[in-house]
C-alpha cells in the first residue's frame, strides 16, 4: 500500500528538524485554533474531536500548556472567523498527484507562496477536483509496533473493520472510515496507541523511481515548512 507511509520517515525527520527550530509549536497553536473555528466555536475537547486530537498532538510534542490555552483563546476570540482551512490540489514530478492541506488568513499571500514552490520544484497548481477524486478521507490509527504484538495489532484491524492497514519497520497504521474518528480511541484500550490522524489515504498510486521520488521528497519537505501548511498527500508508490 502506499500513500501514507511511503512519506513516514520523511515526516519523522520533517518533525524533529521543526522541533529543533520551534515553528511546531506554531503549526500546533494553528491546528488548535482552526479546530475550534471550524468546529463552530466549540472549545471544550470532549465536543470536538479535532481540537482533542490537536490538543493531543501538542502534548505528545511537549507543547507547554500556556500555548495550548493561547491558541484554545483565540479560537474563541474576535479575529478567529478569519483563520480557515483551504485545500490545494497540485500535481508533482513524475504526474504525481498532491494534496496539500492548510489554514490561513490570507490566502491569497498561502496561494502564492505554495504556487512558488512548486513552480521551483517541477510542480504545477491544479484546479479545484483536479486531484481530490484519487483521494479517500479516512481517519487512522498508528501504532509504534515496538511496543505492540504484530498479532494483537491484526486482530484489533480485523475485529473493528479496518478497511485497509499499511505496516513498515516501525509502524502499523489502520484505516478507518472519517465518520470513525472519534471512536477510535474506545476501540484501542487494549493497545499502545501512537496517534490517531485525519488523513487523505491515496485510492490509485502512480509508480515512480527513485530520482523522481528524490524530487518529490523535496518539494514536500519545501511545502511541508510553510507555517501555512499542515499536510500533504501524494499518490506516489517509489520503485
Amino acid at each position: 500500500m502506499s500513500g501514507h507511509s511511503k512519506w513516514a520517515n520523511i515526516k519523522r525527520q520533517k518533525e524533529a528538524n521543526d522541533k529543533v527550530k520551534g515553528s511546531v509549536f506554531a503549526k500546533l497553536s494553528r491546528l488548535i485554533t482552526l479546530a475550534i473555528v471550524e468546529g463552530n466555536g466549540v472549545a471544550d475537547p470532549e465536543y470536538n474531536v479535532h481540537l482533542r486530537l490537536a490538543i493531543d498532538k501538542a502534548k505528545d510534542a511537549n507543547m507547554p500548556k500556556e500555548n495550548i490555552s493561547r491558541a484554545i483563546e483565540k479560537g474563541s476570540g474576535p479575529d478567529s472567523s478569519q483563520i480557515k482551512e483551504v485545500r490545494y490540489e497540485a500535481f508533482g514530478p513524475g504526474g504525481t498527484a498532491l494534496l496539500i492541506i492548510a489554514s490561513t488568513d490570507n490566502n491569497n499571500r498561502t496561494n502564492a507562496e505554495i504556487r512558488n514552490i512548486l513552480e521551483r520544484h517541477g510542480g504545477k497548481m491544479g484546479g479545484m477536483g483536479a486531484v481530490h477524486y484519487m483521494f479517500s478521507h479516512v481517519a487512522a490509527a498508528i501504532f509504534n509496533k515496538s511496543q505492540n504484538s504484530e498479532e494483537a495489532l491484526f486482530e484489533f484491524a480485523s475485529t473493528h473493520n479496518a478497511s485497509d492497514f499499511y505496516e513498515d519497520d516501525h509502524e502499523f497504521v489502520a484505516f478507518f472510515p472519517y465518520e470513525d474518528l472519534g471512536k477510535i480511541k474506545h476501540y484501542t484500550t487494549a493497545l499502545a496507541l501512537q496517534s490517531v490522524e485525519e488523513e487523505y489515504k491515496a485510492t490509485t498510486t502512480v509508480p515512480v523511481d527513485t530520482a523522481t521520488g528524490d524530487k518529490l521528497s523535496e518539494l514536500i519537505g519545501a511545502l511541508e515548512e510553510l507555517d501555512d501548511v499542515h499536510n500533504v498527500y501524494t499518490n506516489a508508490s517509489i520503485a
